[in-house]
């Protein structure tokens, strides 16, 4: 898992599709320009489990939230485009480095009946995380309240 933490930090999610064993993303290997499936201006929403987290994106702003924090904390995020998904740094409030990575695929929350069309990968300083992800333009399917 150290690698994948590695290649988070350094935005490769295309490379992470394969540190994922929660979901199954899908690599182009013709494509040749960075990723643009989810437009810039689109609001990206997140959420995993085991603990429980989530969140979105939205105009350079990450908000993350867990039950503890569920007005969650805002994080200042630099957007990066690879090959086959998108990459998320950041800096939390109290100092730990803030990586996700979110590339398209079938995903499962394994909590309910849905399906997503994102695979997300989160790390926070040395631990990583793994969830699912959506937009408006591309949502999940199933139970809106399972």
């Amino acid at each position: 898992m150290a690698d994948c933490r590695v290649m988070i930090a350094a935005g490769c999610a295309l490379v992470l599709a394969a540190c994922q064993p929660g979901g199954t993303a899908r690599v182009d290997a013709e494509q040749s320009e960075p990723y643009s499936g989810i437009a810039a201006d689109e609001v990206l929403y997140f959420g995993g489990n085991e603990p429980f987290w989530g969140g979105q994106v939205a105009s350079g702003s990450l908000t993350y939230t867990t039950p503890e924090d569920p007005d969650g904390e805002v994080i200042e995020v630099t957007r990066f485009a690879g090959m086959n998904g998108l990459g998320f740094n950041g800096q939390m409030a109290a100092g730990a480095q803030f990586d996700m990575a979110v590339t398209p695929g079938e995903c499962s929350d394994t909590m309910s009946d849905r399906s997503y069309p994102f695979v997300v990968t989160l790390s926070i300083a040395d631990e990583v995380r793994n969830g699912c992800g959506w937009t408006d333009k591309m949502p999940y399917t199933g139970d809106a309240n399972p």
